[in-house]
């Protein structure tokens, strides 16, 4: 239904359609998670979560279930970005890429550094790579035009790319004891989506009836079950070859199913899942935890790592002469930008989750660094890119 242009929004639409606003339904999801955790309501809380319905607990149906809708959408993003959008050349791919690595093999590093002697805890490593692309671009949209566009460019690029690496790390790393024959049963189903897609198939319900049967079958095989989602997305057409070209995105079937997830991802899915796995329970809890070495793992890595990484590489790319930096952005910005990298919050606790699975006391130590590392992160980022010049300005022109 097309909106009528001289009707004034509503407050509730307006924030809606900001793109800050999906980071503060999170946080108002996580903080909401370690009140109740906190308080009188901190049984029924727990207790729910582990509780069955059918063959899965709440807290599986949430992580298991829910979130492969999540990677759903993070696959038709990279899908689109790489065909179509930002990705889709190698030239746009080298400076938003090399920084991506860059700000997953810093952080991965201080965390083995910190833990290497804990064969254990280091199996966590991979938890202060990840990027919450919400959560960051939400605080960056803050600041306007006070930051130049190029920025968002760079920060969505690096953050669709270090998804995909995360979903990577999670099928290679985080696998569990495999079923040959549900595995192959998958891999037939896989075969069977991309036979549609080859077919020009353009109705949206056989992929998501076959995604359906794929994810089932994912969950059985040992490999997560949200790297369904990512791969039923892979197989979404995204145009088809006519006379006049490529068929507008606008009228594709993966921008319509895009379209359909993303309200529904970022105002329920995410703070369900933030709600579920945010709440960390202070009871006997002691200043000690902070100097825990997993938690100073995780909490460096998204603070220190990040903004060494990404940071660090963006410089020294654009010094050699690999690729040119973002359009009027001064090194503050990248700097700033560098920093809000190291907001952590979903893709981290996700990892967490699949690195102890059986051990609550580890996983409230994960959880403790991703929210100190995540509020340093995105303070600093922020106090960063107020200092920043304006976009425009010969210091903005200074990259």
């Amino acid at each position: 239904m097309t909106r009528n242009p001289h009707v004034r929004p509503t407050l509730l639409r307006r924030f809606i359609d900001s793109e800050a606003s999906g980071g503060i339904v999170l946080m108002a999801a996580a903080a909401l998670a370690l009140i109740v955790a906190n308080s009188a309501l901190a049984p029924t809380y727990f207790a729910a979560l582990k509780a069955y319905v059918g063959p899965l607990s709440v807290s599986h149906w949430i992580n298991d279930a829910l979130m492969a809708v999540f990677f759903l959408l993070v696959g038709l993003e990279i899908k689109r970005e790489i065909v179509d959008g930002q990705l889709s050349t190698w030239s746009r791919r080298i400076l938003p890429g090399l920084c991506a690595a860059g700000g997953m093999a810093v952080p991965a590093l201080i965390f083995a550094g910190l833990n290497w002697n804990n064969g254990e805890v280091i199996r966590g490593w991979a938890i202060p790579t990840a990027t919450d692309i919400a959560f960051a671009l939400g605080v960056l949209s803050l600041f306007g035009n006070r930051v130049p566009a190029s920025m968002k460019v760079f920060l969505t690029a690096l953050a669709i790319i270090d998804d995909l690496g995360a979903v990577l790390i999670i099928a290679v790393f985080y696998t569990g004891n495999l079923d040959l024959a549900a595995l192959g049963g998958a891999a037939a189903v896989l075969v069977a989506l991309l036979a549609l897609n080859r077919l020009g198939v353009r109705a949206l319900w056989p992929y998501l009836g076959l995604g359906a049967v794929l994810w089932l079958l994912v969950l059985l095989s040992g490999v997560h079950a949200t790297v369904a989602g990512v791969a039923l997305a892979l197989t979404i057409p995204l145009g088809r070859p006519a006379p006049g070209g490529r068929e507008p995105a606008a009228t594709s079937p993966l921008h319509t199913l895009e379209h359909a997830l993303i309200k529904v991802v970022p105002f329920f899915i995410i703070p369900v899942f933030g709600f579920a796995n945010a709440g960390v329970s202070f009871a006997g809890f002691d200043l000690g935890a902070f100097t825990d070495p997993l938690t100073l793992g995780v909490a460096g890595g998204l603070v220190v790592g990040k903004v060494i990484g990404v940071y660090g590489t963006a410089m020294a790319t654009v010094k050699l002469g690999f690729a040119d930096g973002p359009t009027n952005a001064a090194p503050l910005h990248v700097l700033g930008v560098s920093l809000l990298c190291g907001i952590g919050f979903t893709m981290s606790l996700f990892i967490g989750l699949l690195a102890f699975p059986d051990s609550p006391a580890l996983q409230d130590g994960v959880k403790i660094g991703i929210l100190l590392g995540s509020f340093v992160s995105a303070v600093l980022g922020t106090l960063v890119l107020l200092m920043s010049p304006r976009p425009g300005g010969t210091a903005a022109r200074a990259f």
